[in-house]
């Protein structure tokens, strides 16, 4: 048992792959403490957990509607994968900058709610309709974003504050023009977006089929990267990282801190914007009045469980996707509420923030490791010492 905790000590403290230790070390300790609670509710957790998969499309279900199966099932995990990927990199920007951005439901809320009302009720063809939609999400996210930034710069608010707020004010002046304009009489939802402006083509016939085709996950994968490539390769992105670590250094090596901040909120509201209309104008076709994205909060538990990486982020949004996608499949087939999909991205949300804590505990046990194994200062002495003649 020492030798595998010393082993696991190890590995959290390499510098190369201790952050991707880190990252298991939490989903295991998510997945047993929700393991410990459905055996209290009387469930087997081996069996909610398949029905996860199940419902993911990871994992073939007993039976399947007309014109469905597992494909189908696998199509609409990705297309929620998408904007689930686009706003953990939304937040991974704002973080790396040291600023936090929480107001990515009503980015991707604003985003959404001008791509249908502009673009989805339009007459446009879908080939100048759907690149329209994307430019209004980046539009209306960038210019949220950079006003948060500006604040922040200009007037020192702090952007949990301003975010908080300025998600109240698009949360219910969406709803108030739905409501007033766009509500359908029926579902008292915004009036559906069209086909020709859907970032997914819905209805594809694949493997005999019906599937729902995203076409934001391509986007989600290519700003992935993109990122990636701005933190690791640019000035740009030195530049942020280093106004996030210390703003004041940063300022005395001439770094414009001021810009960057709204230059790194504006990117940040940018990808939020995108989230927003591949998740209202994607896997969805509509807008609940007065109902922020729960996806804008969840993307913050992708972002610290994949430790503020952008490749990292693509796998936490995979693992919380399953557990988002699943949740009804698995409340239906074990009698559970769905809302125990939440409580473990909960969990996950805490042990990923645990992260630090457990690189550190990790280096004292190797410290103490290795004084143990050191020998004694007086030994060491007289083997040193120098005979008498």
């Amino acid at each position: 048992m020492k030798k595998a905790i010393d082993k696991l000590a190890r590995a959290l403290d390499d510098h190369r792959w201790g952050s991707l230790w880190v990252s298991l070390l939490s989903i295991f300790l998510s997945l047993v403490c929700a393991s410990i609670i459905l055996l209290v509710m009387g469930k087997n957790p081996l069996a909610a957990f398949q029905s996860f998969l199940q419902g993911a499309g990871f994992w073939p279900k007993a039976s399947y509607g007309g014109g469905t199966g597992m494909l189908t099932d696998l199509f609409s995990f990705l297309n929620i994968l998408a904007p689930m990927i686009l706003a953990s990199l939304s937040f991974i920007v704002g973080f790396k900058a040291g600023l936090f951005n929480i107001g990515i439901s009503g980015q991707m809320l604003a985003s959404g709610y001008l791509a249908i009302s502009i673009v989805g009720y339009s007459q446009l063809n879908a080939v100048l309709a759907k690149p329209l939609v994307i430019l209004i999400g980046v539009a209306a996210g960038g210019l949220l974003g950079v006003f948060i930034g500006f604040l922040k710069y200009k007037f020192n608010i702090h952007e949990v504050v301003s975010t908080i707020m300025v998600n109240h004010i698009i949360n219910y002046l969406t709803g108030f023009f739905i409501n007033t304009y766009y509500a359908d009489p029926l579902t008292r939802t915004m009036k559906i977006c069209g086909s020709h402006a859907r970032l997914t083509w819905t209805n594809v016939q694949l493997a005999g089929v019906k599937c729902n085709v995203p076409l934001g996950l391509a986007l989600a994968l290519l700003a992935a990267f993109a990122v990636k490539f701005i933190f690791d390769k640019t000035v740009f992105g030195f530049e942020l990282r280093a106004v996030g670590q210390n703003p004041t250094c940063a300022r005395y090596t001439g770094i414009r801190v001021g810009s960057r901040i709204m230059a790194s909120m504006m990117l940040s509201g940018m990808l939020a914007g995108l989230a927003g209309v591949t998740y209202y104008c994607g896997c969805y076709n509509t807008i609940v009045p007065k109902v922020l994205p729960d996806l804008g909060y969840d993307a913050i538990a992708v972002a610290l469980l994949g430790n503020s990486s952008p490749i990292g982020a693509i796998f936490a949004a995979i693992l919380i996707s399953i557990f988002q996608t699943g949740s009804n499949y698995m409340s239906s087939s074990m009698g559970v509420a769905k809302e125990i999909a939440s409580l473990i991205t909960g969990i996950l949300l805490l042990f990923s923030a645990c992260g630090g804590f457990f690189r550190l505990m990790a280096r004292r046990r190797l410290d103490r490791a290795a004084d143990e194994a050191a020998p004694p200062a007086s030994e060491s002495g007289k083997e040193g010492a120098p005979h008498a003649g």
